[in-house]
């Protein structure tokens, strides 16, 4: 599981500061004109870029930073991806297909530097560890600006996981990319969706095991993560949400002791929804839990359940495939 500017930039008498690990726009233009509030200070993970000028040559370095580059419309800045966990929606195949995959993981030094990029950004703060695109201070150094998702710091440099503060990453992408208006598009379309998913309730009354991996321990979805928030949104009981953090190793012992009435599986290449199903079923105490025997299973892509643009269609879905149960 991931853990899961060429020429020096200017330094303009100007300076629009994102702090920290979420922060919308507080000058500039605001709309998605090419000065669109140049040069901006972008800072994530204690660590802060200056962006002098819009991006044209960026790298996203795993699948939900891509995919938030897809969302706000910005692949004809793009110069590569990299690192997907599980397929491109649909909706945003066009435009990845639209733009080179540098490598298949993380790409290393010397391929993200072949790219020529001005902008590199991560889902998490191992795609600049040293095997893959090195050290931000040293890229910095070369005037290469780097973001990383708040939510992807290490230790406790992370940020609460609120809807919030996935809307707030949303809304430094965009200002990075010089589109700050389309992160309010999202916000608003996200927040109706949210509404509908609370009114409908599908989750209500039932008690959820959010299996992401393991078979000597459950990788599970814990109380403060993107699994805790989907099953919020649609109303359903996290029976670990009393574990810190977002996921958290519990003992098979402990599921079999909660008896779930349903199991979400994060479907992911390196840990796939069958796989995890067969496993269940095969096992002699795991096969005797109501939800394994009355096959009441919800597939989650990996990239859907991870804190990120795709994370209110994950609520989505998994309400749907309540309702249809």
């Amino acid at each position: 599981m991931v853990v899961r500017t060429l020429p020096t930039l200017a330094v303009a008498a100007t300076a629009l500061l994102l702090t920290g690990c979420a922060g919308a726009p507080t000058a500039g233009d605001g709309g998605d004109g090419a000065d669109a509030g140049f040069p901006i200070e972008l800072t994530s993970c204690g660590f802060t870029s200056e962006i002098a000028d819009r991006p044209e040559n960026a790298i996203t370095m795993n699948q939900g930073a891509t995919e938030v580059a897809l969302a706000l419309g910005v692949e004809d800045q793009l110069a590569g991806t990299a690192y997907l966990d599980d397929e491109i929606p649909e909706k945003w195949r066009d435009a990845y297909e639209s733009v080179p995959v540098v490598a298949d993981a993380y790409p290393d030094s010397e391929t993200v530097l072949a790219e020529r990029p001005d902008l590199i950004y991560a889902s998490y703060a191992s795609a600049f560890d040293a095997e893959s695109a090195g050290d931000r201070e040293e890229l910095a150094d070369s005037a290469i600006a780097t973001y990383v998702s708040p939510l992807g710091c290490p230790g406790d440099d992370k940020p609460e996981v609120s809807w919030d503060s996935v809307w707030g990453e949303i809304d430094d992408v965009a200002a990075a990319f010089g589109v700050p208006d389309r992160a309010e598009e999202i916000r608003v379309d996200q927040q109706e969706t949210l509404d509908e998913l609370e009114a409908e309730g599908a989750g209500e009354g039932l008690r959820v095991f959010w299996f992401d991996s393991g078979t000597d321990t459950a990788f599970a979805g814990a109380g403060q993560g993107g699994p805790q928030l989907i099953l919020d949104a649609i109303g359903a009981e996290n029976v670990f949400g009393d574990q810190d953090g977002g996921w958290a190793d519990v003992s098979w012992e402990q599921v079999v002791a909660e008896d779930p009435d349903v199991i979400v599986l994060a479907d992911a290449g390196w840990s796939t929804a069958e796989d995890k199903i067969e496993f269940l079923r095969n096992d002699p105490a795991l096969s005797q839990l109501r939800a394994v025997q009355q096959e009441r299973f919800v597939t989650v892509p990996f990239s859907a359940s991870t804190p990120g643009v795709r994370l209110v269609d994950g609520a989505s879905s998994v309400a749907e495939q309540l309702t249809a149960q």
